[in-house]
């Protein structure tokens, strides 16, 4: 009797966790986002004629419960975990983790990213600047993993040799050379961006290549906990970063406005700490074109910027001594409409990108 009990007692158990889970399913109420992956769950999908038979509805509902499932979270730090831990794999979901701080495996060089990248700013000067008085300069921001990796086994392509082809392609451009200034201490340790608080140096150096005094009164504020996109995608309970900006009256006396909408927003835009992704404080997060008014300027200068999400951060910094700071996102606006917005004759141009974006430039338009 006790062996027949033993044999049935694993089955039963299997059913009631796999029946509780299923109950729970229905029972609980579902999510509307996942703070850990900072993307929105799929919802239980509309059931019609036609997403039936094209079987769209299947596909939504598997979507759905995969999104849904009771205690997900909780699995997936399991199964990372089980990675790291038990099989002693170097990665989970191609996140490692090197002193706490979280990096993205990029194992080569993409030569016709590369080469796609340079024809497309190389269209944006032909086009906009290099008839015109601007001044321009191009600086390649490196990705926290060539700080991380070095001196590891984790692999990764060499920041000389994707900074040298991107060069060689953009020889009207002058070159500022930030990667000495930056460190992996300069980046957050969940996700790829740099620390505003970190980078003063390197705006400064920018700012002396472009003519301007370097910063001086800044202030440091704390927005609070910040989790990156590593911190969803490795799954691991990574400690969380702080969130802060810094500045000062001048910059605090700016106002925003962006192509996407007509409101004037201030430089750090707290309403955004309520987003999916609170480094969107930082003018607002991704736009196409955005315009930063210094009404404390004393000079008549302006400055444009080239840029990616890197630059969001940035560019407050810049602002000193500017009485308008523009900001151009070619992964959301053609080119061709750019002179709807922006008039080139006399400004400062800077094109400042990531090397993810040179090595992955299928996002540029």
């Amino acid at each position: 009797m006790k062996k027949k009990i033993r044999y049935l007692l694993v089955p039963a158990v299997f059913v009631l966790i796999i029946g509780t889970l299923t109950l729970s399913l229905y029972i609980l109420p579902d999510k509307d986002i996942s703070e850990w992956e900072r993307r929105r769950l799929q919802q239980f999908p509309d059931i019609s004629v036609s997403s039936l038979t094209s079987g769209k509805f299947m596909r939504d509902f598997e979507t759905y419960l995969a999104d849904q499932f009771p205690l997900r979270d909780s699995f997936r730090t399991l199964k990372a975990k089980f990675h790291f831990n038990v099989l002693l794999q170097k990665d989970n979901n191609d996140i490692y983790l090197i002193d706490g701080s979280a990096g993205s495996l990029d194992r080569k060089i993409f030569g016709k990213s590369v080469e796609n990248f340079t024809q497309k700013i190389t269209a944006l000067y032909d086009t906009y600047v290099k008839d015109t008085e601007c001044k321009a300069f191009f600086s390649l921001i490196p990705d926290k993993s060539f700080y991380l990796t070095e001196g590891t086994v984790y692999p990764h392509y060499d920041f000389d040799e994707i900074e040298a082809m991107t060069l060689k392609l953009l020889p009207d451009l002058e070159k500022i050379d930030i990667y000495p200034l930056l460190s992996a201490a300069s980046y957050y340790t969940t996700d790829s961006h740099w620390k505003q608080e970190e980078i003063i140096p390197t705006a400064n150096l920018i700012r002396k290549k472009l003519g301007m005094k370097p910063l001086s009164d800044l202030e440091k504020k704390d927005a609070g906990e910040f989790y990156g996109v590593y911190y969803g995608q490795s799954a691991l309970p990574i400690d969380a970063d702080r969130l802060c900006y810094m500045t000062n009256g001048e910059i605090d006396g700016c106002t925003v406005k962006s192509a996407e909408s007509k409101n004037e927003t201030k430089v750090y835009n707290l309403d955004k700490l309520t987003s999916l992704d609170r480094y969107d404080i930082f003018l607002s997060g991704a736009v196409s074109v955005a315009e930063i008014i210094n009404p404390s300027a004393e000079t008549d200068r302006e400055l444009i910027i080239f840029r990616d999400s890197f630059g969001s951060s940035l560019a407050p910094l810049l602002v000193p001594g500017y009485s308008k700071v523009t900001l151009i996102d070619t992964r959301y606006i053609v080119p061709e409409m750019i002179g709807d917005f922006v008039t080139f004759d006399s400004q400062d141009v800077l094109f400042i990108y990531s090397t993810g974006i040179v090595n992955k430039s299928t996002g540029l338009k």
